[in-house]
């Protein structure tokens, strides 16, 4: 529980703790449009696998209910809608109004009409056992409470169901790491500028990703917000994780 004078990372920066989702709600307000692009852009196409495995580890069955939140422009919800078909459902929820505008603009593009969007925080979602899967693609790490977020997320799982967490990570060979560093810090911004004319967000976003908790550490707190049979798997020499939890 944070105090009125406790501050929290905002990339590089320290930020009053009630500030944090309002700065992020401006980033991502600022980059909802160019969101696709800029992916695409950043991971040279490569966050499309990524999402792949995620969504084929989720292992999403018919008649499911799954959450997907920080949902973005909807590429796990429209491939969770399919899965889980007509007798199942897929929440889509964010916390900012712009990206669920867009989320559902690129549901409607890709004939995915029966998503429901929800606006919401993550750390306080107004679910209680309600799904069999809760995902979160390259969300949680602007989420302020993060381990708020994770024993909301098990709250809203059923007995038995899983929570899947994609997101950037830390590359484990040093070689790597200086690569990934100089391209974040040195291209980045520069597309941001270039493409989505707002390179201070893509500098918070590079910043972001080095003020996450590192694979163990994330695997961790899962396990203190009650998951079980915790585990992780690296991508791209662990650029980017998903880490696979239980309410058991």
């Amino acid at each position: 529980m944070s105090r009125p004078d406790d501050t929290t990372d905002f990339g590089y920066e320290q930020v009053p703790w009630s500030q944090k989702a309002r700065r992020v709600g401006a980033v991502f307000s600022s980059v909802a449009k160019n969101y696709d692009l800029m992916n695409d852009l950043m991971s040279l196409g490569v966050h499309r696998l990524w999402k792949r495995f995620a969504i084929d580890l989720a292992a999403v069955r018919p008649g499911e209910r799954v959450l997907d939140l920080a949902g973005g422009t909807g590429d796990l919800a429209s491939a969770f809608a399919r899965a889980c078909g007509d007798d199942g459902v897929t929440v889509l929820a964010d916390i900012n109004a712009e990206m669920l505008r867009e989320g559902r603009a690129r549901l409607l593009d890709r004939g995915v009409a029966r998503v429901p969007l929800v606006q919401a925080n993550a750390e306080d979602l107004p679910f209680e056992s309600a799904f069999d899967c809760v995902t979160i693609a390259f969300g949680l790490r602007n989420v302020t409470d993060k381990a708020a977020a994770l024993r909301s997320m098990r709250r809203a799982l059923r007995q038995g169901g899983r929570l899947l967490v994609l997101e950037f990570s830390h590359p484990a060979d040093p070689a790597l790491k200086r690569l990934y560093d100089t391209y974040s810090f040195g291209v980045l911004p520069v597309l941001g500028r270039l493409v989505a004319n707002d390179e201070a967000a893509y500098r918070y976003l590079a910043e972001s990703i080095r003020k996450h908790p590192d694979q163990e550490a994330l695997r961790r707190m899962m396990a203190e917000a009650g998951f079980e049979r915790c585990q992780y798997y690296n991508l791209t020499g662990g650029i980017v994780a998903v880490h696979r939890g239980w309410r058991l």
